[in-house]
């Protein structure tokens, strides 16, 4: 028997790649405050946090209403660009399709909105595979507060033992362990697998092929 009846998944640089709409997005957001460009590879270590952390994070200020501003030109942005320049990574459909044979419930929770992830999916011909999605505007406090799997764990009525949380960033594995389910690293993303396995975990992972052969023993 299998020890988990669940798998929760971040999105960004776990299940696909949105570099492309956030940078733009997120330089977006910058321009409308009077701030230059940032540099690629500085929004890029973003991701993953509450876009108030982004912009705090690429400028230093910490306005409330300076990021607000941010906050909405960021959105306004996203509406326009981030669907089409997102993509799933390669084999995510294959390991979906094979984690729900194996009777799996399968989640999603990100800081990403849940009506965007809602249009990435169905591009991608991926919106059946997910029992539950949490995005940024279903909780009050965004990851690494444990908000979002609570509700994924009130949704299955499953114990956080037999749930496992799939990420790529320091704030999955803070999520993870602040919720109470096991972490599996992922080094799609920015962060190493030094700095992700300084955190409780059951492996830290080259990609999701590792992750489902991980899952499947």
């Amino acid at each position: 028997m299998m020890k988990y009846q669940a798998v929760i998944f971040d999105f960004d640089y776990t299940l696909g790649d949105s570099t492309e709409g956030i940078v733009e997005s997120a330089n977006y957001g910058l321009e409308a405050l009077g701030y230059a460009p940032a540099p690629r590879e500085d929004v890029c270590k973003t991701i993953g946090l509450s876009l108030a952390e982004t912009y705090h994070a690429l400028t230093g200020d910490a306005s409330k209403e300076h990021a607000q501003i941010f906050d909405r030109s960021f959105k306004e942005k996203a509406d326009q660009v981030m669907v089409k320049n997102t993509s799933l990574y390669p084999g995510v459909i294959q390991m979906l399709e094979e984690l729900k044979g194996k009777g799996l419930l399968l989640g999603i929770v990100t800081t990403k909105f849940h009506y965007r992830i809602d249009a990435i999916l169905e591009k991608c011909q991926a919106e059946g595979y997910f029992d539950v999605i949490v995005g940024g505007e279903d909780v009050a406090s965004m990851k690494p507060d444990p908000e979002g799997v609570f509700l994924a764990l009130a949704a299955w009525k499953l114990e956080a033992g037999r749930v496992l949380y799939v990420g790529d960033s320091v704030v999955d594995a803070k999520t993870a362990k602040a919720s109470g389910v096991d972490f599996a690293g992922v080094t799609t993303g920015t962060t190493s697998r030094g700095l992700l396995g300084q955190y409780p975990n059951v492996g830290i992972f080259r990609d999701l092929e590792e992750i489902r052969n991980f899952i499947k023993s």
